[in-house]
């Protein structure tokens, strides 16, 4: 596998227990993400969005355009650490605007700048 980027989108199971892998996007700086020397990243964890579910502040959707399989829900609350091997490959990446609205809602929901 290549060298993980910031703002990558990979498929990994998060806590050893889950039973599926879910996507996440690698929060961690180039070099971190890319550093053969670091073995753990920070990552924004996914999930499936279901019809009825409503979004919640603190919260991002991201869809096929981004290289998902379908809508995702991604919390920006929390930012699970896992190891690099863990991840098993990657899916896509945020786009420029994409970007964008992730860094507002990553301000917002950890009440950064107030």
């Amino acid at each position: 596998m290549n060298p993980l980027r910031q703002w990558d989108i990979v498929r990994v199971r998060v806590n050893a227990n889950d039973r599926d892998e879910h996507p996440a996007i690698v929060l961690s700086p180039a070099e971190v993400a890319s550093s053969a020397r670091v073995d753990r990243i920070n990552v924004i964890y996914g999930s499936t969005r279901r019809p009825a579910q409503e979004i919640r502040p603190g919260e991002i959707v991201l869809d096929e355009a981004d290289g998902l399989d379908h809508l995702t829900v991604f919390d920006c609350l929390l930012f699970p650490v896992v190891k690099k091997a863990a991840v098993s490959a990657v899916v896509g990446h945020v786009s420029p605007e994409r970007k964008r609205h992730l860094h507002r809602t990553l301000v917002a929901a950890l009440r950064l700048f107030s």
